[in-house]
């Protein structure tokens, strides 16, 4: 499983789908995650703005990667 670090305590799940790469656009992320297709902790989230934080694992087409908070 890939991870990804964001710098501050949290990260919304559309821009984390970009830092990713797993999408090219705020447009591609709005439409992936609204139409059903972004898990989120295992649960279909429909939020792009949900907010993503340490330890919470992100799955998309078949690709799964974990998020980790900020070095102390």
């Amino acid at each position: 499983m890939d991870s990804i670090q964001i710098r501050d305590d949290f990260i919304k799940l559309g821009q984390a789908l970009k830092l990713a790469g797993l999408v090219d656009s705020g447009v591609e992320a709005k439409e992936a995650i609204t139409s059903g297709k972004v898990k989120l902790n295992g649960t279909t989230e429909l939020k792009r703005g949900k907010k993503i934080v340490d330890g919470d694992v992100v799955e998309y087409k078949n690709n799964k990667f974990s998020v980790f908070g900020k070095k102390a």
